[in-house]
């Protein structure tokens, strides 16, 4: 691996960011999440937010979307359901490892060209069905499989070696990171490791939040259109089939969204307006708690064809004690 930029310990949403939820067990609140958000309108501007959208941060996997369009416009041939692939964070449900295997396959290389770290299934009953079958953790099973596999596939067809993929010096990143610069319209603050192990580059909130809107009301035909639209049909395939994710975008005609690691969320309608949090503490509880306040606060669960019962199942976070719901966590925008 190439050398990464070093990161001050002071980018980042701050300890100054504002309390963005609150954990309520029986009408106590017993804790707090800190954090930062945004909602943008169709026409790109802010219409409110909460801490410091303009400071660089880790969306971490939020990005993938950015990188899907990035590999397209390097000319890889993918079917939707492999952007999709590429987009995702998955679950490591048969649906995903076959799809990421048949795309590793189609480019003549198999599961042991993937450099992702070896992981159990997330999805419960996949994971037990492989741990009573006697197997093991796999790269395949990771969540970012499918973008490695996309990222190797664009290699292959580029002429570019493999081996090397994750390198940010590597051609391939090198695009992706110019990728990433021109949709959020800011240069890229900084490059690091990733957790699957592939560069991830540094983004202010709002930069992201801008990204998201141009693929959510792009031309179809475009590399960007073509992401929108995998990411709109095959929203099991970019999360999991139980995935908060999966409901919210099902919930939501025309939405596109993509979760990532340490608790970043953004959620682009197809006219353009945008829901964007980081909860600064990883929360990922929070997370959806947020995200179900900022579209509330945006009209959303009110407008014709939303389903806002499955929006608030999505984002819904009930505290139980025994077998009962004795609280939430509860977004205080």
């Amino acid at each position: 691996m190439g050398s990464m930029e070093k990161v001050s310990r002071e980018t980042g949403p701050g300890a100054g960011s504002p309390v963005l939820a609150e954990v309520v067990r029986s009408g106590f609140v017993e804790g707090r999440h800190r954090g930062i958000a945004l909602l943008l309108d169709a026409d790109g501007v802010v219409t409110a937010s909460w801490g410091d959208v303009r400071a660089p941060i880790l969306t971490r996997s939020t990005l993938k979307p950015l990188q899907a369009v990035g590999m397209l416009r390097l000319g890889v041939p993918l079917s939707a359901p492999q952007v999709a692939l590429a987009c995702a964070s998955h679950d490591g449900e048969p649906i995903h490892t076959d799809g990421v295997l048949a795309l590793l396959d189609s480019v003549g290389l198999g599961p042991d060209a993937l450099q992702t770290p070896p992981d159990w299934p997330g999805h419960e009953a996949t994971r037990y069905a492989v741990i009573r079958a006697g197997g093991e953790r796999t790269a395949l099973a990771m969540g970012c499989s499918g973008k490695h596999a996309a990222m190797l596939a664009t290699c292959v067809h580029r002429g570019w070696d493999t081996a090397g993929y994750r390198d940010p010096a590597h051609p391939l990143q090198q695009a992706l990171a110019a990728t990433v610069a021109e949709l959020t319209g800011e240069p890229v603050a900084a490059t690091v490791v990733d957790g699957c192990g592939a560069p991830q580059f540094a983004t202010t909130l709002l930069g992201t939040a801008r990204a998201f809107a141009a693929i959510a009301t792009a031309d179809p035909a475009s590399e960007e259109g073509r992401v929108a639209a995998a990411v709109r049909s095959r929203p099991e395939l970019v999360s999991g089939t139980t995935r908060d994710e999966r409901v919210l975008l099902t919930a939501v005609p025309g939405a596109i969204g993509k979760y990532g690691a340490e608790a970043s969320y953004v959620v682009a309608l197809p006219d353009g307006r945008v829901a964007a949090v980081k909860i600064e503490d990883g929360g990922d509880r929070a997370r959806r708690a947020v995200m179900g306040a900022l579209l509330a606060r945006a009209g959303v669960l009110e407008e014709p064809g939303v389903d806002a019962a499955g929006v608030r199942a999505a984002t819904r976070v009930p505290l139980t004690g025994a077998h009962d719901v004795v609280g939430e966590v509860r977004a205080v925008l």
